[in-house]
């Protein structure tokens, strides 16, 4: 019985220390951008592309909470995690980040060059760059958003070993999102993350400069999100009826960034937040929903 719950504990440790439900999530996008690309799914590669992206997710993940172990105690949302507790040690989270980031570039590699290369850069920007910009400038959240927006486009390039137009597209959708969804959480934890010498607010402050700059960023996301309907973005074109519904969508985000923008509330940065996390779920989905009614 003791065992079956040390064995339950471990393996409740990994799962916070690759932050399961957020590669899950990345996955997902993977997932997307490879069916916006094929006629007919290979199994194999959608496999490779699934555990490969989860190795290469996870590893940034656990890099970063090795580098950010000291703040991470400070804040009351991390400081139940493996390694600040000690639960995990440095050394040990040192060896499966390294160990996750051989395996994932394998993987990625066996299907092309490209997918590989695009999982290398994303490691290496959100571990080298985005961590350790984040006590210094806000600006980290423009480097941050370079390596989340890559999955999308990630599983793209995977089905077709070809970066272009459309996989560039899904790096806009995605890269533009990230805006109004990391200051969202910037405005929610605002006084942890000063606790622990982070602030992810564009203006420094919870003020109506940084809300404004979140509608600015949800317009840019929307239009975006929607242009493929104009059919300039190669083989990746919209239906009238998708675009009218992820605009739609798109919609719900911008009136809670208005809202925020005048009650300057937690409720509004939080109802916001929500949204932008089904919004991106929502849009890959209905876009790949679309590509098969084309």
């Amino acid at each position: 019985m003791e065992a079956a719950i040390v064995r339950h504990n471990i393996l409740d440790d990994l799962k916070q220390l690759t932050k399961f439900g957020l590669s899950l999530s990345v996955v997902f996008s993977s997932i997307a951008g490879y069916l916006l690309a094929v006629d007919v799914v290979d199994f194999k590669i959608l496999l490779l592309l699934s555990i490969g992206g989860y190795c290469m997710v996870g590893a940034s993940n656990a890099f970063n909470q090795i580098i950010e172990r000291v703040p991470d105690a400070v804040m009351k949302r991390t400081m139940d995690r493996p390694v600040p507790t000690g639960r995990i040690s440095v050394n040990l989270a040192m060896l499966i980040a390294v160990t996750l980031t051989i395996a994932g570039l394998v993987i990625l590699y066996s299907i092309n060059e490209k997918t590989a290369l695009f999982g290398a850069i994303s490691i290496f920007l959100y571990t080298s760059a985005y961590t350790p910009l984040k006590p210094v400038t806000p600006l980290s959240v423009f480097v941050g958003a370079i390596p989340g927006a890559i999955p999308f486009m990630l599983g793209w390039v995977a089905a077709t070993g070809q970066f272009g137009i459309e996989p560039g597209m899904l790096f806009m959708i995605q890269f533009f999102w990230q805006f109004p969804h990391f200051w969202a959480i910037g405005w929610l934890q605002f006084d942890e993350y000063k606790k622990a010498g982070f602030n992810l607010m564009p203006t420094g402050e919870k003020n109506k400069k940084a809300s404004k700059l979140i509608i600015i960023y949800t317009i840019f996301m929307l239009i975006v999100s929607i242009f493929p309907v104009f059919r300039l973005t190669g083989s990746l074109y919209l239906l009238p009826v998708s675009a009218v519904i992820i605009f739609a969508l798109g919609l719900v985000m911008l009136y809670y960034g208005v809202k925020l923008h005048k009650e300057q509330s937690n409720i509004m940065a939080r109802k916001l937040m929500l949204s932008s996390v089904l919004y991106i779920t929502l849009i890959q989905i209905i876009f790949v929903i679309d590509k098969f009614l084309h």
